[in-house]
């Protein structure tokens, strides 16, 4: 066990027999109050964490159902993509998800944005934000129990968040409050609907990026932003098997979220940020929101190690 201020890194499982998760493990992380479960991943060359060599890094929101995917998105490219540089995934989940999925729901806490102090509290999800402390758990708990302990000899280079639907809301918010965290943000089918369109209504909340009142230090590097959502998330198609209630019932989840028109809306009003080095938009024409959520994290390793 290791600590961090108050938070304690606890070992569950660190090693598997390598024909069956190679050079993965898990910790729990706790301050008494919030839990989560970190899942390691790092290249399948090393024989140990303790290599001292260069790395990327990418921080990778609701672990639980995205962490191996982020995993086996790196590995399969290796082979194909020579240059590739070692890369270690560090994927957020929690120690208990909701029954027959791979979500939590600490998940409504962790990445919800907090409103202004004038503002009416969202009316969903329905529980207190814990944005702002999530962010600092990652950067004064998480990352330096990273690169001090768990990869203590790895140079580390850039680091990259990814986040997919409420956890690509929470990637903006991470983006628009401290856009120094990361070197790349990559939010997938952002939840830009939460609160009635408040990270448009609200003037402030987008300001930071498209009309920031002070320079930024000398040393800053300029982030890139990807945003990255479905077609079909907005216009779904009817399935060969579904039944017109079915469909009326996805259409009736979906078509109010208005993914590719937020999107793009988001996108138009970032793109020219003088905060950002490079904004894309990147629209999947056969993808639905579920499908979103991989493709998008294996498109986004590209787009991240590219910039």
């Amino acid at each position: 066990m290791s600590s961090i201020g108050t938070w304690q890194f606890t070992p569950l499982i660190t090693q598997f027999p390598t024909n069956v998760l190679p050079n993965t493990g898990f910790w729990k992380a706790t301050n008494g109050s919030w839990e989560y479960q970190i899942q390691l991943a790092w290249p399948l060359n090393w024989t140990t964490q303790a290599e001292s060599t260069t790395v990327e890094t990418m921080y990778v929101l609701d672990g639980n159902a995205l962490g191996l995917t982020a995993t086996e998105a790196f590995r399969r490219r290796r082979p194909v993509e020579f240059n590739q540089p070692d890369s270690i995934i560090v994927s957020i989940g929690y120690p208990e998800t909701i029954p027959d999925s791979p979500y939590s729901t600490h998940r409504s806490n962790d990445f919800q944005p907090p409103v202004c102090n004038n503002c009416t509290p969202a009316a969903f999800p329905g529980v207190p934000p814990n944005a702002d402390n999530f962010i600092k758990f990652i950067d004064t708990a998480l990352r330096p129990w990273i690169k001090n302990t768990a990869f203590p000899n790895a140079v580390f280079d850039r680091d990259a968040l990814y986040g997919h639907s409420f956890g690509g809301l929470f990637v903006l918010y991470a983006l628009v409050a401290r856009p120094d965290l990361f070197d790349t943000y990559l939010s997938a089918s952002p939840a830009l609907f939460w609160n009635n369109d408040y990270v448009f209504n609200y003037t402030n909340f987008l300001a930071p990026l498209t009309t920031p009142k002070t320079k930024p230090p000398k040393n800053f590097t300029k982030p890139a932003f990807q945003i990255s959502y479905g077609a079909l998330e907005q216009a779904p198609v009817k399935r060969r098997t579904e039944t017109a209630e079915e469909f009326a019932f996805r259409q009736s989840i979906l078509v109010p979220m208005r993914m590719t028109d937020l999107s793009t809306k988001l996108y138009n009003k970032v793109k020219n940020s003088p905060l950002l080095r490079d904004v894309s938009k990147h629209e999947y024409p056969f993808s639905d929101h579920a499908a979103v959520g991989a493709v998008a994290l294996a498109d986004g390793i590209d787009y991240f190690l590219d910039w």
